[in-house]
């Protein structure tokens, strides 16, 4: 028999002949009633979870993914991988058939951390938040609950009501409009659910008009399908304005972000200065359907509307039900264009809708609209400039016009949002160019599909010219990692050398993982928040905590008075006293039941305050002096770069209840330092105190000083209170209150042959320290080690100061100064190519060590590897072939230009002070024949305890199956060294080694004994000997040191040696650019495990990238920092991966900085062609502001002769 289903109350299904076997979950998969997508957990209101099921990572279904990317070696920091999991799954299960181009699509968005670029299909990794999936509709919930869920309930309004703010679910559009008439002046936060119930969501909507109706709730991601769909189903000539949309869709945020956090209704509202759709929208004609109770109305979306003009917007009591976007039409051209930090997920700089309509058969214009977005606090509408140009034909004269009306109806004032003035009106101009060559030629494809007579006086577009229509394309980055073979005569069951999975991958890829926030809550369990400075330098006149202790659920307040011990060292308080010197230094804690009361009383407390003079935030150097013969004398600025650890600084504090003792929970680099802190702060003894490290979500230098603050400050509370404390920071207040790589600013003076040899440098640098010494003066110290890089030079200068300024203190960060100091040489080295106008690379290869030689201070080095390095980076790449096509490439195009760079590096590793290379280790063999590994190095997932047991393993020759590595503690292993500067692996490892020989040393009577045993019988017998089955392990075998006094000595146990090479493309009318291919060379002697270290060097290399080109910290003129989050600071996402990404080794960040100076030599090609000057100022990051400024031609001109009149 036939069998009839009503589903959600709208869906009638008729399925004939049905099989009674069929499960009605076949019914709703056939008939798309499920609907999966991906959201952010903590964007997403519990409350929106009711009539939805929630699959987490526990899902039965999730399963069949976990196994497949740990072995793929893909989580290495792990501590968001689950959110990758959550996205891949979630696709595959809505689209089962989905290409490789359509995941790279959906992942385009996701941020890289350092830690791994690994096999994630396609191969990156993400920095997003965790999350889990819904299935929105009621009625799947048969499925997995087994429930019937009567219709009333479906349709009825839920009330959830919060301590502050009440959420009402309504069922109907009748509830919602009767709830808005109540409550007029509340906001519609959450405009989309997808309950056919309620027509108000649905998603697509009919018209009497020709064109497209999307409801307002509907989702960005559903609007993106849907406009797909129209796109696939009509004329191009019909979807002009559709394609508009979609392509800036395509680059609007994450999945799980146009999933749940914005609705097509709630973007069009909010009238955002940065919408990426309102422009489109806008020069479209589209239209806004408005409902009330008392009925229907429609108001064009326009310039009026976009000002907030009260004649041209919303009622109180309406709401916006839909948008209406009409047809374009034969003859009418739309795009849109957007600039932005990066490709994808960024806030634009400055963005554009454009529309034209030519009277049909010619080139004259009928109709004109153009808007911007970015330049000012809502999208403006060019309406003046447009009027005019009605009538005027499409032509160089009329283009010419346009770009001065605009300039000057568009104006940008100092205070426009986010700056970057010049760049922002200049951009105005390129928008407009791109436009003008887009309309051109799809004039000319019309013209040859419709007879006119006179399409002969359209205006031609020049051959050098096309490149400039056509947008990066989205690829999907590819690459070969090439690393060692393993001895064939190594037993199978050694480890050492082999691509063994992480420990902790599995894991990861679960959600299984324990950072310091996933241990549970403790008894009687207090939170901490912090209360920093508003000022950047001020004299604190009183701090009044009364309200705050007023608020229920608060326990204390924590001020410096409250401080025991010592409160931190002279200049650099714990609890500021008496003054500030930075915005962002903490003054007191507020302590309370709950993390949501703690943070709303920090915001009780009042300080008042006293400014102090001067308040310094940006240092400068002195000026260049005048060129002469053969001498070059320039400047160069290196950015600062935040660490962006995805875990954030941390610690559960937990008091005992005798003998002051204290079991501190931290993530973190160095727990000794935190111990020994701890114990200072609070006057108690080092043996009173353990530190735990389970495992730490990155650190990269950030997570060695400053942790050791923010722990000290949470025992303090703890010993007060008699609670345990938990103190957790939030990505902002991470990024305000830690500082991270030193800013630099330098200047040379260079003097060198015809033939590019070098004579003579002299280099200077300051850095900015900021508030306090912190570790700049270790800083400055290794950048000037470093500063020559591969280079023989036989007579140089370098000099090094740190600066104190009002912003937070800068700290320890990958490569410690050598990133910032090394850019400054190798813009010297490109310098001095343009001026002998010889290729860089040649002139890299003139300077570069030839024999066994000394440094600057005076260590011996022998260069043989770092030249094999050189050439084989030289012979894998094809570069010298792929040179000459690029100057090809060049040739061709005036607005798109091509650069090609290679890099060679050598790096010293380890500490400058032998005390630093000394490590322990601590092997336990138990009865059973286990084994359990401690040692004194930190993982911060960068694989060292995946390292130490195939360590131990080799030296027990037993499987890895029988050992374990629990945690690092204080109290297993004392008084450790920071697991930083590259030597973790080395000196543990090597203390693993001692431990292990040890036990094996006194096995051997055995063993000799009964040679045929197993390992669990001669433990067994070893212990019935009273043979002792622990042992310490150490190393301190590194020497170093350095004579200041003298400027010699061997600060380093020894050089690894890289060379990268980078090819980019940049589009000179915007300054953005795409990465083609890189290729990595690294002499990495025996790596003790290849699928660690192969992540290590894409991680690493993605790092460095940043640093050079998208990562810029903005601070207001007060010293606040503006780029607090990834609205504003941009890390590496995945479409910023190069096409082609091929590595050999493990390499250093600072490689990352061929691809600034592939960028770089791009900008000389275009300056070469305008015959200008080539020794431009070199600034780094390389971003597309930089770029398109560096790149001057008649818009940058034009721009610059309307601001200077």
């Amino acid at each position: 028999t036939d069998s009839i289903y009503i589903i959600n109350s709208s869906v009638q299904v008729i399925e004939i002949n049905s099989d009674p076997e069929v499960t009605l979950l076949f019914f709703l998969r056939k008939y798309h009633i499920f609907f999966h997508f991906s959201v952010t957990a903590c964007l997403v209101p519990a409350s929106f979870f009711c009539r939805a099921a929630v699959t987490t990572r526990e899902g039965p279904c999730v399963l069949c993914f976990y196994e497949g990317i740990a072995k793929a070696h893909s989580p290495q920091c792990g501590f968001c991988t689950l959110e990758m999991v959550m996205t891949i799954y979630t696709v595959l299960r809505s689209h089962p058939e989905l290409s490789t181009e359509q995941l790279m699509e959906i992942l385009s968005g996701k941020s890289l951390t350092s830690s791994t670029v690994e096999e994630y299909c396609p191969s990156k990794r993400s920095r997003d938040a965790g999350s889990a999936f819904v299935y929105c509709r009621e009625w799947q919930r048969l499925f997995f609950w087994g429930l019937h869920l009567r219709p009333h309930f479906l349709l009825g309004s839920l009330t959830f009501q919060g301590e502050i703010t009440t959420w009402i679910t309504p069922g109907t559009q009748k509830d919602l409009l009767r709830l808005k008439l109540r409550y007029p002046s509340t906001l519609l936060s959450w405009c989309h659910d997808y309950n056919s119930a309620a027509p108000l969501m649905s998603p697509v909507k009919t018209s009497c008009f020709p064109g497209l109706t999307i409801g307002a709730g509907c989702s960005l991601a559903q609007m993106q399908d849907i406009l797909a769909e129209r796109v696939a189903e009509l004329p191009e000539e019909k979807t002009q304005t559709y394609r508009a949309l979609l392509k800036h869709l395509r680059s609007l945020a994450g999945q799980q972000i146009q999933n749940m956090a914005y609705s097509l209704g709630g973007h069009v509202i909010s009238r955002h200065c940065y919408s990426d759709l309102n422009p489109i929208l806008a020069v479209g004609n589209a239209t806004l359907n408005l409902i009330s109770a008392e009925g229907t109305r429609q108001i064009p979306l326009n310039e009026h509307f976009l000002a907030g003009l009260a004649s041209a917007d919303l009622k109180p009591e309406e709401i916006l039900e839909s948008v209406h976007i009409p047809h374009s039409q034969k003859w009418e051209f739309v795009s849109a264009f957007r600039q932005a930090q990066c490709q994808q997920n960024a806030l634009p700089h400055m963005n554009a809708g454009m529309r034209v309509l030519l009277k049909e058969g010619t080139d004259s214009i009928e109709d004109l609209s153009i808007a911007y977005g970015g330049v000012g606090a809502a999208t403006i509408s060019a309406h003046r400039s447009c009027q005019q140009l009605l009538g005027r034909c499409w032509n160089e004269l009329m283009l010419d016009e346009a770009c001065r009306l605009l300039l000057d109806e568009v104006s940008l004032p100092g205070s426009a949002p986010g700056g970057r003035v010049e760049f922002k009106r200049t951009l105005v101009v390129s928008f407009l160019f791109k436009f003008y060559l887009e309309v051109l030629q799809e004039l000319k494809k019309l013209v040859k599909l419709v007879s006119v007579p006179d399409s002969r006086h359209h205006s031609e577009i020049s051959d050098q010219f096309l490149s400039a229509l056509e947008d990066f394309p989205v690829t999907i980055p590819q690459g070969v990692q090439t690393y060692q073979s393993v001895d064939p005569h190594q037993p199978l069951q050694d480890p050492v050398g082999h691509p063994i999975m992480h420990l902790s991958a599995l894991k990861h890829a679960t959600g299984e993982a324990m950072f310091c926030d996933d241990i549970p809550m403790v008894d009687k369990e207090l939170f901490m928040a912090l209360v920093t400075s508003s000022r950047a330098h001020a004299k604190i006149i009183s701090i009044d905590v009364s309200k705050a202790l007023e608020l229920p659920e608060v326990v204390d307040v924590i001020t410096a008075e409250d401080i025991p011990g010592i409160n931190g060292a002279e200049g650099d308080k714990l609890l500021a006293v008496d003054k500030v010197l930075c915005v962002g230094q903490i003054i007191c804690a507020v302590v309370a039941e709950t993390d949501v009361q703690a943070k709303r009383a920090t915001e009780k407390i009042k300080l008042t305050y006293e400014d102090l003079e001067p308040a310094i935030f940006t240092i400068k150097v002195n000026r260049a002096g005048r060129s002469l013969p053969k001498v070059v004398e320039l400047k160069v600025h290196v950015g600062g770069q935040e660490h962006f650890y995805m875990e954030t600084q941390r610690v559960l504090v937990i008091p005992k209840t005798e003998d002051k003792e204290l079991d501190i929970y931290v993530s973190t680099q160095d727990p000794a330092h935190v111990q020994k802190t701890v114990s200072s702060t609070l006057n108690i003894p080092i043996n009173r105190i353990t530190c735990h490290v389970k495992r730490v979500g990155g650190g990269f230098g950030g997570k060695v000083g400053k942790p050791a603050v923010l722990r000290a400050i949470a025992a303090v509370g703890a010993i007060k209170t008699g609670h345990p404390i938990r103190l957790i920071l939030d990505c902002e207040d991470d990024m305000l209150i830690t500082g991270g790589r030193h800013p630099l600013f330098g200047k040379y003076k260079v003097g060198f042959m015809n033939n590019g040899r070098i004579k003579a440098l002299d280099i200077e640098c300051c850095i900015t320290g900021g508030c306090t010494l912190d570790d700049s003066e270790l800083v400055t110290e290794f950048l000037i080690l470093k500063l020559e890089n591969a280079y023989k030079i036989r007579n140089l200068r370098f000099r090094g100061r740190a600066c104190m300024i009002n912003l937070p203190s800068n700290t320890a960060f990958h490569g410690f100064g050598f990133p910032q100091g090394a850019l400054v040489t190798e813009s010297c080295i490109t310098a001095v190519a343009a001026k002998c106008g010889l290729p860089p690379e040649k002139i890299r290869e003139k300077n570069m060590y030839k024999t066994v030689d000394k440094t600057i201070y005076k260590q011996a080095f022998n260069p043989e590897t770092l030249i094999r390095c050189w050439n084989e980076c030289l012979d894998n790449s094809s570069f010298h072939s792929r040179r000459m096509q690029v100057e090809k490439f060049n040739k061709k195009n005036y607005w798109k230009k091509k650069g090609i760079a290679i890099i060679p590096m050598k790096f010293s590793v380890g500490f400058a002070a032998k005390s630093y290379h000394q490590a322990a280790a601590l092997v336990h063999i138990y009865t059973d024949g286990s084994v359990l590994v401690t040692h004194g190095g930190n993982e911060l997932e960068q694989g060292i305890h995946t390292k130490m047991l195939p360590v131990a393993s080799h030296e027990l020759k037993i499987p890895m199956s029988y050992m374990h590595i629990c945690e690092t503690s204080t109290a297993t292993v004392p008084n450790t060294i920071a697991t930083a500067a590259s030597i973790g692996a080395d000196v543990n490892g090597r203390a693993v080694q001692n431990a292990c020989q040890i036990l094996l040393k006194r096995l051997e009577p055995i063993i000799k004994k009964h040679p045929e045993g197993k390992w669990e019988d001669w433990i067994e017998a070893a212990f019935e000997q009273r043979i002792s089955l622990s042992a310490t392990g150490y190393f301190r075998d590194y020497k170093a040191f350095m004579d200041w006094e003298k400027g010699v000595g061997d600060p380093f146990p020894y050089y690894v040696y890289r060379a990268a090479c980078s090819e980019v493309e940049i589009d000179c009318l915007t300054g953005a650019h795409k990465k083609i291919r890189t290729d990595i060379i690294m002499d990495a002697c025996c790596s003790l495990n290849p699928a660690i270290d192969i992540g290590q060097i894409e991680g690493s290399f993605i790092q460095g990238m940043g640093l050079y080109t998208t990562e810029e910290l903005k601070y207001s003129p007060e010293g606040v920092l503006y780029s607090r989050s990834l609205d504003e600071y941009k890390i590496p996402t995945i479409t910023d991966v190069p096409e082609e990404f091929n590595g050999l080794g493990e390499s250093g960040m600072f490689l990352g900085s061929s691809v600034f100076f592939a960028i770089a030599d791009a900008v000389a090609a275009v300056r070469r062609e305008r015959d200008i000057a080539e020794d431009f100022t070199v600034q780094s990051p390389a971003t597309p502001e930089w770029v398109r400024m560096a790149c001057a031609d008649r818009s940058t001109e034009m721009v610059g002769n309307c601001l200077f009149s």
